[in-house]
């Protein structure tokens, strides 16, 4: 990938944050600007314009690995959160979803899939 500057990253990953997470994710870069808007541009820059943005996975496999990642760290409820609708608005099933979550009870055990599980929940009745 060749080097981009800043301004360039920023745009390119605003965009891809618009696409994967829409509002949830305008929210979170909002919620930093009054007291630290270097961390939401980072955010922006890093993750979303340099990472989700590299060609190798679709948008789909990057949600499922990050919503195995933030489920298996157990502590990470509002990223989590904002995960799993990203993960459903890149075209993940509930069912596809379910199952990372419980697959993660295995390498980072109940509480941890436990927590997953009635996030999503959460995020499922929010939906509706």
């Amino acid at each position: 990938m060749n080097e981009l500057n800043s301004q360039e990253r920023y745009h390119r990953g605003l965009a891809k944050l618009n696409q994967i997470d829409g509002e949830a994710g305008q929210k979170v870069v909002e919620s930093l600007q009054d007291i630290c808007p270097d961390l939401a541009k980072y955010t922006i820059e890093f993750p979303f314009g340099d990472i989700y943005c590299r060609d190798g996975l679709d948008l789909k496999t990057r949600e499922i690995a990050t919503v195995a990642a933030l489920t298996a760290l157990g502590n990470c409820q509002p990223q989590l959160k904002v995960h799993l609708q990203a993960a459903l608005n890149v075209g993940c099933s509930e069912q596809e979803i379910k199952e990372v979550i419980i697959q993660m009870a295995g390498y980072a055990g109940f509480p941890a899939a436990l927590n997953g599980m009635f996030a999503f929940k959460e995020v499922l009745s929010e939906a509706s």
